[in-house]
């Protein structure tokens, strides 16, 4: 541990003294001798007199680090120096900005305009990141987390990010629901805003036009959390308790969804089942029925979010229905219960975490998306498409926006304190150190028949859908013009041969490269921070760990319009000045996904016994070991979800990223989104169609890379002697 703290002190040190501190340049900077590109040490003895004061914590954790014994004292200062410097380098970035003082008391206090400042660079980060490591490994020297640094360390480094990139830029927009167009304190006009009658209003059932648009979104985001969830489990229960000869086609067409831009799943519903789709006009020329706008709406809507979100679950529980111990259910075989009964009583509640987990996503989900209301949505208004015409309609109100927000808010944790609630405090472990050679009891008739019922349907449906999908990219004119072309694919994937070499002369190449690379990035990075936080909050018990929990669903909880704005609000300006990159959009899709891998995560620990990591704990082992051979090896299906989660919704992403890219990472789906206000829904498609196929290979990719878990079983259930049905 002392070296670690020395090499962590070191590089504390070499950063103030050597690395730029600021990100860019800034007029006022120019006059000092190496300029906005110098270190802290080289500006600050030059003039820019605020960073000084920073080299005294550095000096005081050099000097404790190198220091021959460690006690109770040393630890206390280590860790008042490293947090009491952090707490300095925040308060110094976010008071003094591009144009003097933040704050108009300071200005009156200590002159204005005052110095400024542009934004951090690698030196801060550098700085500010073993600042607070060697403030944590102080506190684990103080016994915290049974002196565990990795553990501290972890736990702080997950606190503090959550805190920047969730909930900073989260409370800026959301503050602005308590403020008027002139930044001034305005809570009549909240009050008014978050009791008008088109949020909470009950007319539909009074015979008016509509309902609240809080309570559409409430109606719409149960109907496709319980749908989603079910479909989910029969998908899971058939790959899993089911001898099914095609269950690599079946998992491959439950995957699908989720790799489908934003807007194409709506676009081949209304050409299927609108006025013109193919199957109003089979069913007008066949039967005489004349063809209606029933898919303009809730109908349209939840048909269109299940076939998206139906995915998630399976996702979730196919690790979840592995897990199930078959110990548990040859004992109840034994004990003569029916497999129906022994699935009510054994199975059925041991899946109950995985089940609030999917649901939950779903539910959230469900609120939070925008795209596939916005094109089905009719006269039926959601929260989402009321926040998103409320930032970039005609009519722009940040205020409303961020009123409707916190309502959306308030709804994803009432959903979050349901969940928890049905849980309650039950045990729900099924994997454990012991020895289990156990075989799966294969499904009660009638279920295995319901399953069917279900899912293979279902599969026939987005085979429908995706058939359509790729016709049209293979067409003139969807819906019109159906001669065979490859026109739209040659607009978007052209590749000429010049004197020069090979050019990629298609105009979809710069957003499609742009989009790979940046969800190569983001993926593992999302799929990191989700599990480990998942282990912190599963495995770990530290003070603020319900804070922990809270801040890790936040992002997911806000839709991804007004992520959007907020990060254009927080990280436009110092301290953080990183808008116009590719690093914010990594970052934003690492802090925007992660909650499926902290939920799939803490659904898998759930059901993996703590005397392993003890075992290897009490043999030896760090945490950092321990989690690294004893944890992620068991959670393969959690990272597996997490890793094919995160990578196609950084290659799908819409609402989030429309307001983040630049000319430089201009991504995928909105370079679909100008085909389709262009009228190209030609290219549109077949752009659609190739990230499909892309994704899909990716996905296989990944799954053969990490693998299955191995819990040991035997995986035949042809010999077993079946119980009574």
């Amino acid at each position: 541990m002392n070296r670690v703290t020395r090499l962590i002190a070191l590089a504390g040190v070499g950063a103030y003294v050597l690395l730029p501190w600021y990100s860019s340049g800034e007029p006022a900077l120019a006059s000092y001798p190496f300029g906005a590109s110098g270190s802290a040490l080289a500006l600050a003895v030059s003039g820019a007199w605020w960073l000084l004061p920073l080299a005294l914590p550095l000096y005081a954790c050099l000097h404790i680090a190198w220091r021959g014994t460690w006690n109770e004292r040393n630890a206390d200062w280590l860790s008042l120096c490293g947090f009491s410097g952090l707490a300095y380098l925040l308060v110094e970035g976010f008071a003094i900005g591009l144009h003097g003082w933040n704050a108009e008391w300071l200005g009156s206090v200590f002159g204005a305009p005052g110095p400024s400042q542009p934004g951090m660079g690698i030196g801060a980060l550098i700085v500010a990141t073993t600042l607070l490591l060697l403030g944590c490994r102080g506190l684990a020297r103080k016994g915290w987390c049974r002196g565990d640094a990795f553990i501290v360390c972890a736990i702080g480094v997950i606190g503090v990010l959550l805190a920047a990139f969730v909930f900073f830029p989260v409370v800026k927009i959301l503050a602005s629901a308590f403020t008027d167009n002139e930044g001034h304190a305005a809570f009549a006009s909240f009050l008014a805003k978050i009791t008008d009658r088109s949020v909470w209003g009950l007319g539909c059932l009074g015979g008016g036009i509509a309902c609240g648009v809080a309570w559409n979104t409430i109606l719409l985001a149960i109907l496709t959390g319980l749908a989603s969830t079910v479909l989910g489990l029969a998908f899971a229960l058939i790959a899993v308790r089911t001898s099914f000869r095609f269950k690599a086609l079946l998992r491959a067409m439950t995957v699908l969804p989720i790799i489908t831009p934003p807007f194409v799943i709506g676009l081949a519903l209304i050409l299927m089942f609108g006025r013109s789709g193919a199957v109003s006009a089979f069913l007008f020329r066949g039967f005489g029925i004349p063809p209606s706008r029933w898919i303009y709406g809730l109908s349209g809507i939840f048909i269109a979010q299940v076939l998206a979100f139906a995915p998630i679950a399976f996702l979730v529980l196919v690790g979840v229905v592995q897990g199930i111990s078959p110990t548990l259910e040859e004992a109840a075989q034994t004990l003569r219960a029916k497999r129906f009964t022994i699935f009510r009583t054994v199975t059925w509640p041991l899946m109950r975490p995985g089940l609030a987990n999917a649901f939950l996503l779903c539910l959230i989900e469900s609120m939070a998306d925008f795209g596939n209301p916005l094109v089905l949505g009719g006269n039926f208004e959601v929260l989402s498409t009321k926040i998103f015409f409320a930032v970039v309609g005609a009519a722009t109100d940040q205020g409303r926006a961020a009123v409707l927000s916190l309502v959306l808010l308030f709804l994803t944790l009432a959903g979050f304190a349901a969940q928890q609630l049905w849980l309650g405090k039950k045990s729900y472990t099924t994997v454990t150190g012991k020895g289990d050679a156990g075989l799966s009891l294969p499904l009660p008739n009638s279920l295995r028949c319901a399953c069917y019922a279900l899912a293979l349907p279902w599969v026939l449906f987005t085979f429908a859908i995706y058939a359509i999908i790729f016709v049209g990219s293979f067409v003139k004119a969807v819906g019109r013009d159906y001669t065979p072309t490859l026109a739209s694919y040659a607009i978007a994937f052209r590749v000429e041969h010049t004197n020069f070499g090979w050019f990629f002369s298609g105009s979809a190449w710069p957003s499609l490269v742009a989009t790979v690379e940046i969800a190569l990035i983001a993926a593992p990075l999302t799929a990191a921070i989700g599990l480990l936080t998942a282990y912190l909050l599963a495995r770990q018990d530290f003070y603020g760990r319900k804070a922990l929990d809270f801040a890790a669903m936040l992002s997911f909880a806000i839709p991804g319009t007004v992520v959007g704005v907020s990060y254009i609000l927080a990280f436009n300006v110092p301290p953080i000045e990183i808008t116009g990159g590719a690093l914010i959009l990594v970052i934003c899709f690492v802090f925007r996904n992660m909650p499926v891998g902290v939920r799939a995560g803490m659904a898998a620990l759930s059901q993996i016994d703590k005397s392993l990591d003890e075992a290897s704990l009490t043999l030896g082992a760090r945490s950092f070991t321990t989690v690294a051979r004893i944890m992620i090896p068991l959670m393969r299906p959690a990272l597996v979800a997490s890793l094919i989660y995160a990578f196609v919704r950084a290659m799908t992403a819409v609402s989030a990223v429309i307001f983040l890219v630049s000319a430089q990472y201009n991504m995928a789906t909105t370079y679909i989104i100008g085909r389709v206000d262009a009228g190209e829904y030609g290219v549109a498609i077949a752009y659609s169609a190739a990230l499909i196929v892309f994704m899909l290979a990716v996905i296989l990719l990944i799954e053969a890379l990490v693998g299955e878990r191995r819990l040991g079983r035997r995986t035949a259930i042809a010999n077993i002697a079946a119980a009574p049905a």
